[in-house]
């Protein structure tokens, strides 16, 4: 019995490996790739760059809403480095304890054509009583 030349399958089988690999990668960072910016950036950006996006500043004093239609919370995103830049943001769903004027917060979501933002997912930072001070080990 002759035996049959098996290069072009070990080929075939190596470029498919690869091709598949790569197809992963791309698919894996695109979908994952948010960006995390601070109020003053987020306004600086054009629209469809945050179609998704993590921002993060303060909340303003002035423009706390509750949501009419069930748990959420609308208001104003201060950036923490410049107060005059501020950003509305609209979120629905249950609002942390610690939610408050003047909070550090983290916001998750999408910015809208009118320059606002709709956040999936609000955070905010844990207070410093929390944190152990002075630690002695």
């Amino acid at each position: 019995m002759a035996r049959k030349n098996a290069k072009p399958a070990y080929v075939l089988a190596g470029l498919l490996f690869l091709g598949g690999i790569g197809w992963l990668l791309y698919s894996g960072l695109s979908e994952n790739s948010i960006y995390f910016l601070n109020v003053s950036e987020a306004r600086a950006a054009t629209v469809e760059n945050l179609r998704a996006a993590r921002l993060f500043g303060t909340v303003a004093p002035e423009g706390i809403s509750n949501a009419a239609d069930g748990p959420g919370v609308s208001f104003l995103l201060q950036d923490k480095d410049d107060p005059r830049q501020t950003m509305s943001v609209s979120y629905r769903g249950v609002v942390p304890d610690n939610f408050k004027a003047g909070a550090e917060v983290i916001v998750e979501g999408r910015m809208n054509a009118d320059r606002s933002f709709t956040a999936k997912i609000l955070m905010t930072q844990c207070p410093s009583k929390y944190q152990k001070e002075n630690r002695k080990t």
